[in-house]
Parts: structure tokens; C-alpha cells; sequence
């Protein structure tokens, strides 16, 4: 089981981590909070109603790794500069879904740390984590979402995804970057097989 998932029974899935392995996966994961942003405080009282019609940003993110986690709806980043129709659309629909998918984002984030936080020993320095289906679903989410933010820092494009990067020399300073993208990406893959068998 060491560094894939196997399914468990009631549908989760379970992976042997040593303790490197779950203090890198907790710092990414804390990290993409930190990106993602701080959740809307709710008012106790707060009719939660009124939530459902909060509007959030109209602008995309200036910051790259946001800007893939939270793409344009139309349009995408080659359309036109000077569609204005497509622009106004794609402020419109981000006004009223970006809200909930940074709190969906963030959700997954929180349940990868918590797992991680409570962890049953294994031995040697390790641990075996032991997900829920809902648990399984959170951790797909959130290891998309890292792999998402860091290959745009790595400028992974869909032509080079991975070919170049395992010939970084050990000396490159993108080289642990480039291996937790690849590491979370062979996680990623179990996790998906294992839902999936």
C-alpha cells in the first residue's frame, strides 16, 4: 500500500505515508489555503438565504495559479481583447459562482489537513490514512488543485506534461517542485483507479 491508494471497504480508500510524505502533502495543502484566500465570515443571525445571492468577484485573479484554479467561463485567456460581450459574461458568471468554488476549493484543502492531522501511527514513522467516500472526493479536488497551482508555477503546458521534467538536473531549483507535481500526480492517479475498481 506504501505511496498508493487501496480501496477499503464502504467505498474509501487508504495509503500508507511516511512522515516526510504527510508534512510535504500538509504544507501544500496549507500553502493552497493561504492562496485560495480566507472564507466569508457568516453573521450569526445572517439569513442563509441571502448567502446564496452574494456576489463575489467580477474581475479573473492577476495571479496566474489563481487565474487556472478559477479559469474564465467564456472565452477563456486567447480570446479577443476586444469582445466585450464575451467579457461581460464571463464577469457575470464569476459574480455568481466564484464564491462557491473557492468554498468548495477550500473545503478540500481543510479535509486533506485534517485527515493528515489525524492520522493512525504505522510505524517506522509513518502513518495509514483511511478515507471516506466523502473523504476520497475532497482529496481528489484538493490534489487537482495543487497540481493545478503548481504546474502553472512550473509553466507545465499540455504539450510538455512531464517529459522535460524528469530530466531537471538535481541542481535545478524548480527539481522539488517538479517532483511533488509529479508525486501528487501518481497519488492523484491511484486514488482515481481505486474508486474506479
Amino acid at each position: 500500500m506504501s505511496g498508493h491508494f487501496e480501496q477499503i471497504p464502504g467505498g474509501g480508500a487508504a495509503v500508507a505515508l511516511d512522515d516526510v510524505e504527510i508534512s510535504i502533502l500538509r504544507s501544500l495543502a496549507v500553502q493552497l489555503l493561504e492562496l485560495i484566500g480566507p472564507g466569508d465570515e457568516r453573521v450569526e443571525g445572517e439569513d442563509p438565504l441571502a448567502a446564496l445571492f452574494t456576489e463575489g468577484p467580477s474581475e479573473p485573479p492577476s495571479d496566474p495559479a489563481l487565474a487556472r484554479l478559477f479559469p474564465e467561463a467564456y472565452g477563456g485567456p486567447d480570446a479577443d481583447a476586444e469582445d466585450d460581450e464575451l467579457r461581460a459574461a464571463s464577469a457575470e458568471f464569476r459574480r455568481f459562482t466564484e464564491t462557491d468554488l473557492r468554498s468548495r476549493k477550500r473545503d478540500d484543502a481543510l479535509a486533506v489537513v485534517r485527515t493528515l492531522d489525524s492520522t493512525t501511527a504505522a510505524g517506522e514513522g509513518g502513518a495509514v490514512l483511511k478515507l471516506t467516500a466523502d473523504d476520497c472526493l475532497h482529496w481528489l479536488g484538493a490534489l487537482n488543485d495543487l497540481r493545478l497551482t503548481i504546474g502553472t508555477r512550473l509553466e507545465v503546458s499540455d504539450e510538455d506534461e512531464s517529459g522535460d521534467l524528469y530530466r531537471l538536473p538535481d541542481s535545478d531549483p524548480r527539481k522539488p517542485m517538479v517532483m511533488a507535481y509529479l508525486w501528487l500526480g501518481a497519488l492523484q492517479e491511484t486514488l482515481v483507479e481505486t474508486l474506479m475498481s
